[in-house]
C-alpha cells in the first residue's frame, strides 16, 4: 500500500473502552533489531501518537494514541520517508506474505548455492593449476567461466542484502546488510578487474559463497518466524465470531461478535464458545476454560460466577451478562501481553552479533591501514587496493559464521533425538545462562489429563462397572472414568438427573454414578483431607459402594528433577492460576517453598519481570495460553508437547513424554553448547590473527586462502561435533541420566 492509498484507515482503528484507540500495521523492509529503536523512536515524536510498538518477530507494529485529531496514515507516511512499507495488519495477508517471502529466499538460496558450487569446481582447476602448470589462457578462461556465472548469480540472489543496505543508505543510517553488501561488491568488482589484467587471483567464488551462507541463516530464520505466526495465530480461533444477543422483548438476535457491547445479555448454548467475559445472570452449566486459564478441571458456572471469553459452554444453557467485549476481553489482554513481551524479548543480543560488532570494525580498519601502509610505501594504488580487499576476502568471516550455527545444529540434533525441539537458535545461549525456573503448575508439573488416583485402592469389577456407566454421561469427570477403563459399550436404558448423576440396572440391582448425596454414599474424611484440591464421583451398585479420586497427578520424575536442579544451583518457583489449595500440595510434596497462586495472566509476566529486573535469569515452563504472555517475558521458556498452541509459539523449546527430566537435560546440554561456542569464536579469532598479517604483507594467494578458510572452517565444525557425545541410557532418576549424558 503506497502513502496515497493510504486515505482512510478507520475500518482498521481499534477503540477501546479506556479511549484510547490503536491500529496494527505489518511493515516491509524490517531485517535487523537496529530498525525496531529507529522506527519506535520517529513515530513516537508525531504529535498525537502515544505509544509504538515494533515487534521484530512477525514485523508488526502497534501504535496508540488517545487524540481524536490523530490521523494514523501520518504513520504510514513517516514510514515511507524512512524506506519502509506499511500495510493495515491483516492475519491472511501477512501469511500470504511470510509465505512469498519465504519462496523468495529458497529462490535465492538455490540459485547461490548451485553458482558457488560450480564457480568453486573452476577455482579448484585454477588453484592446482597455478602451482602446476595451468597456461594464462586456461586460466583466464576459467576466470571468466567463473565471472559469468557469478555476476549474475550475485545481481539475483544478493538482492535482499543489496535492497536493504541501499534503503538505508536513503535514509542516511547504516544497518548490517551496509557492509555486507559492501564487501560482496568490492568482491566481485576487484575480481572482474583482475581478470580483464590476466592476473593469477580472483575470488568469485568468496563472494559467491559469502552470499549463500548468509541466505542460509536468513532462509531459516524467516522460516521460524512463519511457524511462529501460524501457530500462535491459533488464539484467533479461540475468539468466537457470533453471539445470541437477549432483547428486553425476549427475542434472540444472532450479531457478530465484534459487536458485543458491555451489559449486553448474551444467551450461551452447549457447545458453543464463549464470545466475551461476563457474569452469569441465569442458568447453571460447567465450562471448559483449559485454554484460557490453564486449569483443566471444568468449573460450575452459576449465577454470579464471571467466565472469559474463548471457555466453552460444557452442559446446560446459561445468559451471560457482557462485562468486556470487542477489544478489551481476556483474551485479548493476553494478546496484548503476549505482542509487548516478545517485542521486549526480540532486542535479545546473540551471542554471533556480539562478536560481529568487534569482527567487522576491526577487519575493516586492517583493510584501511593495509591501503594506507602500501601506499606510504611507495607502492601503486592498484598493489595498495588489492592488498586492502584480500585483507576483507581472507578474513572472509566463514569460521565465525559457522561457530554459532554448526553448535546449535548438532546441540539441537542432540536434543532432538532426546525428545526436545527447539523453536529458536538463539534458545541454546539463553537457556545455557538460566539462573531461576519458574513453573505453572496444572499440566506442566502434573500430567496434563486428570486420573483416578486411588484406582489401586477400588475392587476393579466395580471400577469396570462405573467406567461403563460414565460412558452415557457428558460430565467432563465422568470422562475420565470412562477413559481409565477403555470402556465402549454402554449400558442399556441409562437415565440422567440434571446437576446429580446417571443411574441404571445390571441383573436387576439398581447403580448410580454421581454425587455423594445422590448416591447415597458418605464420603471418607481421610479422602478428602489428602486430597484437597481434587474432585470426588461417588458410585453404587446395590450395598457395594466406591469413592473415586480424580486428580492431576505428577509427573512421575517431577520430584528428582526438582532436586537435580536445585543440585545445580537453579532457583525454584511455581506461578499458578489454580487455588491456592491445589497449589500447596504439589509445591509440599516437590520441596518449592517459593509459589503463588491464583495468579492471572498480567500477575505472572509482573512476577516474572521483577526477577530480572533482579538480574535473575528465567526459565519459565508452562502450558496455557494464560502463560502465554509470561513464557514471552521469560528470559527463554519451554512448553510441553501437549500444551496449547499458542505457548508452543512463544516457547523457545517443546518436549515430548509425560517426564519432566528434558528441563534438566536441556539445560545442561545447553551450559555445555555455549561453552563450545565460546571455544569456536576464539579458534575463529586466533586464524583472522594469524591470517591478516599474512593478508596485510601481500602474501596471500587463493590457494593460501581457501586453504585457510577451509582449515578454520573444518575445525570449528569438528568442535561443534562434540556436542553429539548425549547418548540414550536408561537411568532410575533425572539425575542420574542427565549427569551421565551431559558429563562430557
Amino acid at each position: 500500500m503506497s502513502v496515497t492509498e493510504a486515505t482512510d484507515l478507520s475500518p482498521f482503528t481499534h477503540r477501546h473502552s479506556d479511549g484510547t484507540a490503536s491500529m496494527e500495521f505489518a511493515v516491509e523492509g524490517i531485517n535487523c533489531g537496529g530498525c525496531i529503536g529507529r522506527i519506535e523512536k520517529s513515530l513516537k515524536q508525531l504529535s498525537g501518537i502515544d505509544d509504538a510498538r515494533l515487534n521484530f518477530t512477525n514485523r508488526r507494529l502497534t501504535i496508540a494514541w488517545t487524540d481524536p485529531r490523530f490521523d494514523p496514515s501520518q504513520a504510514v507516511e513517516t514510514l515511507a520517508r524512512m524506506g519502509y512499507r506499511a500495510h493495515p495488519f491483516r492475519q491472511r495477508d501477512s501469511e500470504e506474505h511470510e509465505a512469498q517471502e519465504a519462496q523468495r529466499l529458497l529462490r535465492y538460496l538455490a540459485v547461490a548455492g548451485f553458482a558457488a558450487m560450480n564457480i568453486m569446481l573452476l577455482s579448484v582447476s585454477v588453484w592446482s593449476g597455478n602451482v602446476t602448470d595451468i597456461t594464462p589462457e586456461t586460466r583466464d578462461l576459467f576466470h571468466w567461466l567463473s565471472a559469468a556465472i557469478a555476476l549474475p548469480a550475485a545481481a539475483y540472489a544478493g538482492q535482499p542484502f543489496f535492497r536493504s543496505a541501499l534503503s538505508a543508505l536513503r535514509t542516511r543510517q547504516v544497518n548490517m546488510d551496509v557492509p555486507i553488501s559492501l564487501g560482496i561488491l568490492l568482491a566481485l568488482g576487484m575480481s572482474l578487474v583482475e581478470t580483464a589484467n590476466h592476473a593469477e587471483h580472483a575470488y568469485f567464488d568468496s563472494a559467491v559463497m559469502l552470499i549463500f551462507f548468509l541466505l542460509c541463516g536468513r532462509y531459516l530464520d524467516q522460516a521460524m518466524r512463519r511457524r511462529t505466526r501460524a501457530v500462535a495465530g491459533n488464539l484467533a480461533a479461540l475468539k468466537a465470531e457470533f453471539a445470541h444477543r437477549l432483547l428486553d422483548s425476549g427475542e434472540i438476535v444472532r450479531i457478530p461478535a465484534s459487536a458485543v457491547h458491555v451489559n449486553d445479555r448474551l444467551l450461551i448454548r452447549p457447545g458453543e464458545r464463549i464470545p466475551a467475559d461476563g457474569v452469569v445472570v441465569g442458568g447453571q452449566s460447567h465450562v471448559d476454560e483449559s485454554l484460557v486459564t490453564g486449569e483443566t478441571a471444568p468449573r460450575k458456572a452459576e449465577a454470579g460466577a464471571a467466565l472469559y471469553a474463548g471457555s466453552i459452554n460444557l452442559a446446560g444453557a446459561i445468559t451471560l451478562r457482557v462485562t468486556a467485549g470487542g477489544h478489551d476481553t481476556l483474551l485479548d489482554e493476553i494478546d496484548r501481553l503476549l505482542d509487548k513481551a516478545v517485542k521486549d524479548k526480540s532486542r535479545h543480543v546473540q551471542l554471533a552479533d556480539r562478536a560481529a560488532r568487534y569482527y567487522a570494525p576491526v577487519v575493516h580498519t586492517a583493510a584501511a591501514a593495509t591501503f594506507a601502509g602500501w601506499m606510504l610505501a611507495g607502492q601503486s594504488a592498484h598493489d595498495a587496493i588489492i592488498a586492502a580487499i584480500s585483507v576483507l576476502i581472507i578474513t572472509c568471516p566463514c569460521a565465525l559464521a559457522l561457530a554459532i550455527p554448526a553448535v546449535q545444529v548438532v546441540a539441537a540434533g542432540t536434543l532432538f533425538r532426546s525428545g526436545i525441539f527447539l523453536n529458536a537458535g538463539s534458545a541454546i545461549e539463553r537457556l545455557a545462562g538460566v539462573d531461576t525456573i519458574v513453573f505453572d503448575k496444572t499440566g506442566t508439573l502434573t500430567l496434563p489429563e486428570p486420573c483416578i488416583v486411588n484406582a489401586a485402592d477400588i475392587d476393579p469389577v466395580l471400577l469396570d462397572h462405573a467406567a461403563r456407566l460414565a460412558l452415557s454421561s457428558r460430565h467432563p469427570l465422568a470422562g475420565v472414568l470412562a477413559r481409565h477403563r477403555g470402556q465402549r459399550e454402554p449400558f442399556p436404558e441409562v437415565a440422567e438427573e440434571p446437576g446429580q448423576g446417571i443411574r441404571a440396572a445390571l441383573e436387576g440391582v439398581e447403580m448410580r454414578l454421581g454425587s455423594a448425596a445422590f448416591c447415597a454414599v458418605t464420603m471418607p474424611q481421610e479422602l478428602l483431607s489428602r486430597n484437597p484440591g481434587a474432585s470426588l464421583i461417588a458410585f453404587r451398585h446395590g450395598e457395594r459402594e466406591a469413592v473415586f479420586v480424580i486428580h492431576q497427578a505428577l509427573r512421575p520424575d517431577a520430584a528428582d528433577t526438582v532436586r537435580a536442579l536445585a543440585a545445580q544451583g537453579i532457583g525454584l518457583s511455581i506461578l499458578s492460576g489454580d487455588r491456592a489449595a491445589a497449589v500447596a500440595p504439589v509445591a509440599r510434596d516437590l520441596g518449592i517453598s517459593d509459589w503463588q497462586a491464583g495468579l492471572n495472566p498480567a500477575e505472572k509476566v509482573a512476577v516474572v519481570r521483577d526477577l530480572k529486573a533482579r538480574g535473575r535469569h528465567v526459565l519459565m515452563v508452562g502450558d496455557g495460553i494464560n502463560d502465554a504472555p509470561s513464557l514471552a517475558s521469560a528470559d527463554v521458556s519451554m512448553s510441553p508437547i501437549t500444551a496449547a498452541d499458542m505457548s508452543q509459539a512463544q516457547a523457545d523449546a517443546v518436549f515430548v513424554g509425560d517426564r519432566l527430566d528434558p528441563v534438566l537435560r536441556t539445560i545442561l546440554m545447553a551450559r555445555k553448547a555455549r561453552r563450545l561456542m565460546r571455544e569456536n569464536l576464539w579458534l575463529a579469532a586466533v586464524y583472522n590473527t594469524i591470517a591478516v598479517p599474512i593478508a596485510m604483507a601481500g602474501l596471500v594467494t587463493p590457494l593460501i586462502a581457501a586453504a585457510a578458510m577451509s582449515g578454520s572452517s573444518l575445525l570449528v565444525t569438528l568442535n561443534a561435533l562434540r556436542a553429539r557425545t548425549a547418548r540414550q541410557r536408561n537411568a532410575s532418576g533425572a539425575e542420574r541420566a542427565a549427569a551421565t549424558e551431559f558429563a562430557t
